[in-house]
């Protein structure tokens, strides 16, 4: 049985193809999210990495912020079960599961199956999310795939500020005072880490950790909020698709429950 899940989210679009709830037939990404051809585009690029038609799919299981957007769904599930599914699949020893994404940061506690048990989240204010640090890297004149490196290595230059408009203006006047890219990138880094990881704090973390969404590939920050919580973090390969494939998931699982037969 084949299934597919979809993640819509605010700033990219990602797509997992699955057989069976175990084996990965395609993943693929567009850089563009609700209310762009993101969507379209990277379910038709999963579908020919996978070598499948959509008449050949069972189910489709949407998430994310566009999941209501998406006609082609049998079932449109929340971003917190998708992400904590996914992530039980990835790693299933993790019991905190961080995920920043574009327009929110998330903690979810799992128990053993990857099921929800506790969570938080910070979805009123930009700061602490990966759409303030893309705004951060244009600030800094340098794309959000060069942040991490750029920041790696240096000694943090203190960002005060806990809100994105007035993190922003700091962060043009120590460019203007001389102070280094580097630093101004590392000490945004810390920021977003002691955020997040006071939101972790609050709930509690426990081992194994995983970190989730594109921001888990910014490893400076990464290494920064390890060493906010004490704890070592996971961070897999497919990070970015942990609600895609949570949602193929439950797709497989809802499917099969229902007695729905393949096409």
């Amino acid at each position: 049985m084949l299934t597919l899940g979809i993640d819509i989210g605010s700033a990219t679009s990602k797509v997992a193809v699955m057989r069976g709830g175990t084996v990965v037939l395609a993943t693929a990404l567009r850089r563009a999210g609700i209310g762009s051809d993101g969507p379209g585009a990277v379910l038709r690029d999963a579908l020919r990495l996978a070598g499948c038609q959509m008449e050949d799919i069972a189910a489709v299981a949407a998430t994310g912020y566009g999941r209501n957007m998406m006609e082609e769904a049998d079932y449109r599930i929340s971003e917190l079960s998708c992400h904590g599914r996914g992530a039980h699949f990835l790693a299933p020893e993790t019991r905190t599961l961080i995920d920043v994404g574009g327009q929110d940061a998330k903690v979810i506690r799992l128990d053993g199956r990857g099921r929800i048990m506790e969570f938080m989240m910070n979805d009123k204010c930009a700061a602490g999310t990966g759409r303030f640090l893309e705004v951060m890297a244009q600030v800094l004149g340098c794309g959000i795939q060069e942040f991490s490196g750029l920041a790696e290595g240096q000694e943090a230059a203190p960002i005060s500020s806990t809100c994105a408009v007035f993190a922003e203006t700091e962060v043009i006047s120590r460019l203007a005072a001389g102070t280094p890219r580097g630093s101004i990138a590392a000490g945004i880094n810390l920021s977003i880490a002691k955020r997040v990881g006071g939101l972790a704090m609050r709930m509690g973390v426990v081992p194994a950790v995983m970190m989730s969404g594109g921001v888990a590939q910014n490893a400076s920050l990464v290494d920064m909020l390890g060493r906010e919580l004490g704890a070592d973090i996971l961070v897999a390969k497919e990070c970015q698709f942990c609600g895609a494939l949570g949602a193929a998931l439950l797709a497989w699982e809802k499917t099969r429950a229902s007695g729905r037969k393949e096409p």
